[in-house]
């Protein structure tokens, strides 16, 4: 039993440095990086707790294109916006792969638009695209929704009676509704049990995908599988929130007219029977859950959470709200609905919006990509799938595009006129050929929300403003802002 015991370990480790050498042979078409170990990979390189500061430190080391193991898995990382702009823009195509995400592969195995690849990937898109614009994304039908959605929130507020309270919950319901109204074509109210559920459900994947826990299950999948953790409870929320919308999709099912098409799900519906004859057909049952699913928790999360962090900005540099506060009032004034053709006469709103969005940097690491071929890029051969990294917080914080980019400063976006001024390494919906297909819709629902909350309200902390911390509170997938309580005061 102990010789066959010893036998089995040498062989064990004879294998994973067969393994690493032979990963290691193929570093030669990769960029440089720091040496990976067996099995382990760059784990001790990288503090899963703090990636962008491991991030920042190798890029000092080995520049802006590297290559780090995430276990046995290499993934080159891009750094700073000339390099990410080359990759994703210049090469779009060839960069136009989703990575692997292992956390989230599990759930969706692929289908939807988020981690699907290839054909499948381009025709869901382009439909969900065309199905969007259909229902009004970016155009005045949608703006009404949204407005309306702006003064239900408005409304909640007001019930607060300026006491204290943590806007996460009903903010994340706001959003909720707007891509609710598109994808299942109606709106819930904010007492709605099953809706407040949902909504739940989403804020905690959100947190739980940022955790450590999710970080090295993406390193480790099989090994994390085998573990208990809260890891699990990601696809615990996410297979409840599949039942729910199996239950929308249902019910389209029963009163599904092919003459009158009401909202998302009725026109993929549409679209099943359209090709039901088509054996090649990417239009299911299973695709249209899954699709509706991406949509669901796209619309809610990023958004809430990015106005989340906004008004925890504004407590902390009060100067700057009362900046926006003067210009609303100036050009909008109190009375009338603010409308997305308003950030024409409101530079300085739309700047702090922006600003805000490049400060909190709200997906630092990207979403992984992956090359679609065999791909030359600045000297060095990424073989075909080879995950890719861009690593958009080098690009938000890049010295070369912002003047202090460590400072929270709406000067960013401003030209010596006070005039806004667009930037092209603003990239917080990704950049290319992947770039977020709902960013028309996330571009003007967080001008309207955001300046239908200021025309309405004064937001105060219940510390003082030097007091507040603005780095997340977890940042992983994505950054997570710290909690917080705040107190809504009528202008």
């Amino acid at each position: 039993m102990v010789i066959s015991t010893l036998t089995l370990f040498l062989i064990i480790c004879l294998t994973c440095l067969l393994l690493y050498f032979r990963g290691n042979g193929k570093r030669g078409q990769l960029p440089p990086g720091p040496r990976p170990l067996p099995i382990l990979g760059n784990m001790l390189d990288l503090d899963i707790k703090d990636m962008v500061k491991s991030l920042l430190t190798l890029r000092e080391k080995f520049g802006s294109v590297f290559t780090i193991y995430m276990g046995s898995q290499p993934t080159v990382v891009l750094c700073g916006y000339k390099t990410v702009k080359k990759a994703l823009v210049d090469q779009g195509e060839e960069f136009s792969g989703r990575g692997d995400m292992p956390v989230i592969f599990r759930f969706t195995q692929g289908d939807g638009i988020a981690l699907s690849n290839g054909e499948k990937w381009k025709v869901l898109r382009r439909f969900a695209i065309q199905t969007l614009r259909n229902f009004g994304m970016g155009k005045r039908s949608i703006e009404e929704r949204i407005q309306e959605e702006a003064k239900c929130l408005v409304k909640e507020l007001e019930q607060t009676k300026g006491e204290p309270f943590d806007p996460t919950f009903l903010i994340g319901c706001s959003f909720s509704n707007v891509i609710c109204s598109i994808v299942f074509g109606d709106r819930f109210d904010y007492k709605d049990e099953k809706f407040l559920t949902l909504v739940g459900l989403i804020n905690d994947n959100f947190r739980l995908f940022n955790s450590p826990f999710a970080q090295i299950y993406n390193l480790y999948p099989k090994f994390m599988h085998c573990l208990p953790g809260p890891h699990h409870q990601i696809f615990a929320n996410f297979e409840r929130l599949r039942d729910f919308i199996r239950e929308m999709v249902k019910a389209h099912q029963e009163s599904f007219d092919p003459n009158c098409t009401r909202d998302f799900i009725d026109s993929f519906l549409l679209k099943i029977q359209v090709e039901k004859e088509n054996p090649q057909s990417y239009f299911h049952t299973d695709t249209i859950v899954m699709t509706t699913h991406n949509l669901f928790f796209a619309g809610t999360e990023t958004v809430s959470t990015t106005l989340r962090f906004a008004i925890l900005i504004l407590m902390k540099y009060p100067e700057i709200e009362a900046k926006v506060h003067e210009e609303i009032t100036r050009v909008i004034g109190s009375q009338r609905s603010p409308s997305f053709e308003d950030r024409a006469q409101t530079p300085y709103t739309e700047a702090v919006i922006h600003e805000i969005q490049r400060f909190i940097d709200i997906f630092s690491m990207g979403i992984p990509h992956a090359v679609t071929k065999d791909t030359h890029f600045q000297g060095f051969v990424l073989p075909k799938g080879t995950n890719i990294m861009p690593f958009l917080h080098s690009v938000h914080y890049d010295p070369t595009q912002f003047k202090n980019p460590q400072k929270f400063d709406p000067a960013h976006f401003l030209n010596e006129k006070g005039e806004f001024r667009r930037n092209d390494a603003f990239m917080p919906f990704s950049a290319g050929k992947r770039l977020c297909l709902g960013e028309a819709l996330a571009r003007m629902e967080m001008f309207v929300f955001f300046v239908t909350l200021l025309q309405r309200f004064t937001f105060r902390p219940t510390c003082p403003p030097e007091e507040i911390d603005v780095s997340p509170l977890l940042s992983g997938l994505g950054n997570v802002p710290r909690p917080y309580k705040v107190q809504v005061i009528p202008r």
